[in-house]
């Protein structure tokens, strides 16, 4: 008899859904309301811009953080963006990535400066993070319609949860791992935590912390396909499009838009981190 009863959960869970959207509605529509304002003003600052304007800046900017190669791969992947006709797919999906990164980043760092500061933190921390981490990126797309419809809002919410773990992680462990001398010093100079913290561990602990930021984007832009599923415009849709209707160059074509959108991401943070380490070695050399 024991064995054929069924622990209700899926009963339990839409409960806990339903009363947390009712008894915070207003604080979902105001919150989602904000993520839109902020995606339209920056997508539409960006469409303002003539495309080979755009190119050029960004090229630019590329080349003076990263190098000319990496560069030169910038002009050429977003112009042939632009010639398959995937701009504005493109441009919507960076007001995307940019909107949840800066979500991420700013509801990652104190967290992990927090589970760096307090053990008892981190052991709260620790198991939402590993569940956080494991459950199938599919699943956080439910709530997140529930709570906020359909379009780029829930896109961005279930973008956030599935790509914050690695950045507090990193973050925690950068900090922690600052040498105890210099923190030691910083005591013994007077220094407050919050002087401790700005001026010795953040500084110590950025390359690692970049290396967490690296993390987080990736796992951003593998959510633009899954996000493209409720309504999320941008590349995301353009594959998905393709999926239904079986047209495979459609799909090849957007899906090589994300990948070279990933690549310069992913090489423009490594960049800024290897800068930073390059930097701090310097100084302790001098």
């Amino acid at each position: 008899m024991l064995l054929d009863y069924r622990i209700p959960i899926a009963s339990w869970v839409e409960k806990l859904v339903r009363s947390i959207q009712s008894a915070w509605a207003a604080g979902f529509d105001g919150f989602a309301d904000i993520v839109r304002f902020v995606i339209n003003g920056l997508l539409g600052g960006l469409q303002a811009v003539p495309p080979l304007v755009l190119l050029v800046v960004l090229a630019a900017l590329v080349t003076w953080k990263a190098g000319w190669k990496l560069g030169l791969f910038t002009a050429v992947g977003l112009f042939l963006i632009h010639n398959i006709q995937l701009w504005t797919p493109f441009l919507q999906t960076l007001s995307l990535v940019v909107t949840a990164q800066v979500l991420i980043v700013v509801v990652g760092v104190p967290l992990g400066i927090l589970a760096a500061s307090s053990d008892a933190a981190e052991r709260i921390m620790r198991p939402i993070l590993d569940f956080m981490q494991t459950m199938p990126a599919f699943v956080y797309l439910i709530p997140a319609v529930m709570f906020f419809g359909i379009g780029l809002v829930p896109g961005v919410v279930a973008t956030f949860i599935f790509s914050l773990p690695p950045l507090v992680r990193l973050v925690n462990l950068g900090i922690r791992q600052v040498p105890v001398d210099l923190v030691e010093a910083a005591d013994a100079f007077g220094a407050t935590r919050l002087q401790k913290l700005v001026k010795v561990q953040v500084p110590q602990a950025l390359p690692t912390m970049m290396a967490g930021l690296n993390q987080s984007i990736m796992l951003n832009l593998s959510m633009v396909v899954i996000a493209g599923m409720i309504g999320a415009r941008g590349l995301g849709a353009e594959v998905l499009r393709g999926i239904q209707r079986i047209q495979v160059g459609q799909g090849f074509e957007a899906g090589l838009a994300v990948v070279i959108l990933a690549i310069v991401l992913d090489r423009l943070t490594a960049a800024f981190a290897m800068r930073r380490r390059d930097g701090s070695r310097a100084r302790e050399d001098g």
